[in-house]
């Protein structure tokens, strides 16, 4: 395999899957580790990847402004948000991702009888003034570009609730069902969230398809429902539904 293309096949398979050991990768890519180690060592000078101790990362993309991301395909958003509100019930209890997909359903939820729990700060600011909603805010380390609470604090707060149902946002979806999200420390708190409610609802507009994104949050199976638009790609809708994963096209 000639080096450039063993190249962008190795920044293929860290886009997908997020971070490899070199050992992973010299297996992947069918060379040796001294090889693997050259070609982790060629990337992350040219800035193509990330090295870490033993392996290496997918480089993060610079992260847009979250206002720049809530305008960004608005109407499929809303579209989107519409039919996540109509599976809400009042005296439920859901628990909102970040993004700004989970933003348009929290403006739907205004003047319900219903309990919030987030760690997306645009919610809960969406949300405060509205007597009617019972709003839990999850603690944790706030990233003020995409207002949002991450970390081990977070994360244990999580693990004291548990919600009728998450609705979860993504950066991107692989056709065989990976669930992605572009920012890595994102993720941990992701997985905790579908740990904590009876149901999981993937939300997707079909920009997402396949979207963006290096860090891995869960498969189609992980999904109990999927909400995207009418023109998102049919062989990924596919290999959710052979998921059993309800999808709903609106």
């Amino acid at each position: 395999m000639l080096r450039e293309t063993r190249h962008e096949k190795l920044l293929r398979i860290l886009r997908e899957e997020g971070v490899l050991p070199v050992v992973e990768i010299a297996r992947r890519l069918q060379v040796s580790e001294a090889t693997a180690r050259r070609d982790v060592s060629d990337l992350s000078e040219s800035g193509r990847l990330r090295r870490v101790y033993g392996g290496a990362i997918a480089r993060e993309p610079v992260e847009r402004p979250f206002a720049e991301e809530e305008v960004d395909d608005l109407p499929a958003k809303e579209a989107v948000a519409a039919g996540a509100a109509e599976l809400i019930s009042n005296g439920e209890t859901v628990l909102l991702d970040i993004g700004t997909t989970t933003l348009q359903l929290a403006r739907l939820l205004h003047g319900r009888k219903i309990t919030v729990v987030t760690s997306n700060l645009a919610v809960y600011e969406e949300l405060r003034s509205d007597p009617e909603v019972t709003l839990v805010l999850l603690g944790g380390e706030v990233r003020r570009n995409y207002r949002s609470l991450v970390g081990q604090i977070t994360r244990a707060a999580l693990r004291e609730i548990y919600a009728d149902r998450v609705f979860l946002g993504t950066s991107g979806v692989l056709a065989d069902g990976r669930v992605l999200d572009t920012t890595e420390v994102e993720v941990p708190v992701k997985r905790a969230m579908l740990g904590s409610a009876r149901q999981a609802v993937l939300l997707a507009t079909p920009r997402k398809f396949p979207g963006t994104g290096s860090a891995r949050v869960c498969q189609a199976g992980d999904i109990d429902m999927l909400i995207t638009g009418r023109e998102s790609d049919p062989a990924t809708l596919a290999a959710f539904r052979e998921a059993e994963v309800e999808v709903v096209e609106v």
